[in-house]
């Protein structure tokens, strides 16, 4: 079960949250809680102790408040707060510098590839497509979930999840 967990499961809802962002700007509630539903089945299948699930939801609690002091002036949507909280509750503390700083890189560079799409006219063909005439939108924000789930997905392999594995 924990295999699949760690390997399938949150792998796949962390592509799932991107994916609906990218397509409706939008990250479901019922996926961050979804991940917050593994984390709980999963850490006691790791033999995590009180101490070590602790510390995850201390980094949880941490970033979900980074996320909505970022939230209350509009820097980031709630989606993106409440998306990158359950995703450092899977991660704790320990990597959580190194984290922030990739999917920082990440959305720097969705950022500015967003801005560059955004500079150029869109097709028409493109102008029926729904997410794609949205994206295009210089009104519209940043589907940042695309780069909190490419920061984690690049991590994850390194995280103590992984090793558990091993």
């Amino acid at each position: 079960m924990l295999e699949t967990l760690v390997v399938v499961i949150l792998p796949a809802l962390v592509v799932v949250a991107a994916v609906s962002d990218l397509m409706t700007m939008t990250i479901p509630n019922r996926l961050v809680l979804a991940l917050t539903i593994a984390f709980a089945a999963a850490a006691p299948a790791a033999g995590f102790g009180v101490e070590q699930v602790f510390w995850h939801l201390a980094a949880g609690g941490l970033v979900l408040a980074i996320g909505v002091l970022l939230f209350i002036p509009g820097w980031i949507g709630g989606g993106d707060a409440k998306l990158a909280a359950a995703l450092a509750l899977w991660l704790g503390t320990e990597p959580l510098l190194a984290w922030f700083a990739l999917f920082a890189l990440f959305g720097g560079a969705l950022t500015l590839a967003i801005l560059y799409y955004r500079k150029a006219p869109l097709p028409l063909r493109f102008d029926r497509v729904g997410w794609m005439a949205r994206l295009h939108d210089p009104r519209a924000g940043v589907p940042y979930g695309v780069a909190l789930a490419a920061g984690t997905l690049l991590m994850w392999p390194d995280t103590t999840w992984f090793a558990g594995l091993v």
